[in-house]
């Protein structure tokens, strides 16, 4: 029992060490927003306008 609760440690370890390297790598790849940019939203010219 205690060699499982010493496995389960290493597991919750590694995935909070994965999640803070996927964290660290998101925050210096994301592009910078800026207030008052304008978000682009791309629609097919075909689209149906439902307004």
């Amino acid at each position: 029992m205690k060699r499982v609760a010493i496995w389960l440690a290493y597991g919750v370890g590694a995935l909070a060490c994965l999640y803070l390297a996927l964290y660290t790598y998101r925050m210096l790849t994301a592009p910078n927003l800026a207030p008052g940019e304008p978000i682009h939203i791309f629609r097919k010219p075909d689209a149906p306008k439902y307004s």
